[in-house]
């Protein structure tokens, strides 16, 4: 069983910057593809980021393309996810997940373990 904590959340104003963080625990971290998704009320979960084992694949949602950074130390077991220039539209709660099945997908349903969540506000 892989248990997720993200970190990292907060208020800030738009066009800040805010660093959220994965830490894994329980499994072998290296073998999961690791997503980042975000619900904002009333909406859907949908992916903003995902990133392959090794960290060199990587996966953007149109709406944070040059805005969002993904990466990972598998040293550490933890992933992040860098987002500058933030909007009022990227006010969600953020969610990170681990997919063991090593197909790079970008659905929810795909992803069997997630964390509790954090909560990003962007003012406008």
């Amino acid at each position: 069983q892989v248990q997720l904590v993200e970190s990292g959340g907060g208020l800030v104003q738009a066009g800040g910057s805010l660093r959220l963080s994965c830490a894994a625990s329980g499994g072998t971290f290296s073998t999961y593809i690791m997503g980042w998704f975000r619900q904002a009320p009333g909406k859907e979960r949908e992916c903003v980021a995902a990133i392959t084992r090794s960290g060199v694949g990587t996966y953007y949602a149109d709406s944070v393309k040059g805005r969002f950074t993904v990466s990972r130390d598998n040293s550490k077991n933890t992933v992040y996810l860098q987002m500058n220039s933030l909007e009022p539209e990227d006010t969600a709660v953020y969610y990170c997940a681990a997919d063991y099945t090593n197909i790079f997908q970008t659905i929810a349903p795909a992803y069997d373990y997630w964390g509790q969540g954090t909560q990003v506000t962007v003012s406008s």
